[in-house]
């Protein structure tokens, strides 16, 4: 991991005493975090995981069925989309031979007793996803909230899922940048290795219930409408996990953050001159919207996904102009455009 280094030492002193005004409202006081002590949610945190590689394999079919009840809604979703194993039906003959491959393999019993040791306490994270889910039914009333359900994908890049009112959690995706089967896998490079730590498992939660319940732009839209959208959602996350640092929201690393707000001016009249705002062309849309080690045509200390940074400093500029703005009113706004245009932001 590089680290920037800045030669110009009064310029810094300025921005780091900025940024402490910044932080600290110029009052030397945190940001004020509603007490929602009251509000009569409590998360109980469901261990599919650890039921799934208890079903009898000399009975998978029945076993898996069994779970069925348990866990309705969530196993069909999990048999065939998750783990590819085709319909849960009766019609299904390849389900049986499939769940006593995977139900037997040594290296996928193994990763579950790994998942089970490194998540052998979850009340922690029950607390955490209580006090977060707590936070967005203040800011949203209409906000209900998920079962939460684990699960262990064998590492196939589900780390959380919605499914109707379940929220599910691919446990296996958070066991650890240094966990050493990851290094094993080529599909996974640092940049991405370095989020599957248990610090991700509530940003990630409540990344996929924004984009279930709030408005996204699809295909075809502006560049800077997908900026906007991130810029939400980070926004949306500032508000319900207070205490989780900036950088982990936004998917980057300290370091990396902080040449980004050192920046701000650089990478906001990149996109000016080279007049990418406007633009609809997908593969330049994906290229700073989408993750990455970092973003070509900037310098390599940007980050991948440099969007989300530029539509969170627009969007908390906003609401900044206006404080009488409500979280749901923002979140249900489809004129992004709109924002941007009265916002005038200009770093």
């Amino acid at each position: 991991m590089q680290k920037y280094l800045n030669k110009n030492i009064p310029g810094r002193i300025g921005l780091i005493l900025t940024s402490w005004l910044l932080l600290t409202g110029c009052g030397g006081s945190k940001p004020r975090i509603p007490d929602v002590s009251h509000i009569p949610i409590n998360v109980t945190i469901h261990r599919f995981d650890k039921d799934f590689f208890r079903i009898d394999t000399n009975n998978g079919l029945q076993g898996i069925k069994l779970l069925d009840n348990t866990y309705p809604n969530f196993v069909p979703t999990y048999i065939q989309q998750i783990m590819n194993f085709g319909p849960l039906s009766d019609t299904n003959r390849l389900l049986q031979p499939q769940l006593v491959s995977f139900l037997t393999n040594k290296d996928f019993r193994a990763l579950q007793d790994s998942v089970e040791v490194h998540f052998k306490d979850v009340r922690p994270l029950e607390k955490e996803l209580t006090r977060t889910f707590r936070l967005t039914k203040y800011y949203l009333p209409y906000f209900k909230a998920p079962r939460v359900i684990t699960f262990m994908s064998a590492i196939g890049n589900y780390g959380a899922v919605t499914i109707d009112s379940i929220v599910g959690i691919g446990l296996d995706m958070y066991m650890g940048a240094e966990f050493p089967v990851y290094r094993l896998l080529p599909d996974y490079p640092d940049y991405i290795i370095k989020k599957f730590t248990p610090a991700y498992i509530t940003v990630n939660v409540m990344k996929v219930l924004s984009q279930h319940y709030f408005p996204q732009h699809k295909d075809g839209s502006k560049l800077v409408e997908y900026f906007m959208d991130l810029g939400v959602q980070q926004y949306f996350l500032e508000k319900v996990l207070p205490e989780t640092p900036e950088y982990i929201r936004l998917g980057y690393t300290k370091e990396q953050l902080d040449f980004c707000n050192e920046s701000e001016e650089m990478i906001w009249q990149y996109f000016v001159q080279n007049k990418l705002l406007f633009t609809t062309d997908w593969q330049e849309v994906t290229r700073y919207v989408g993750e990455g080690p970092s973003t070509q045509g900037l310098p390599k200390e940007v980050p991948g996904q440099i969007g989300a940074f530029v539509g969170y400093r627009i969007v908390q500029q906003f609401m900044k102009k206006h404080p009488d703005m409500t979280l749901e009113k923002l979140v249900n706004t489809q004129n992004v455009l709109g924002i941007f245009n009265e916002t005038k932001y200009r770093p």
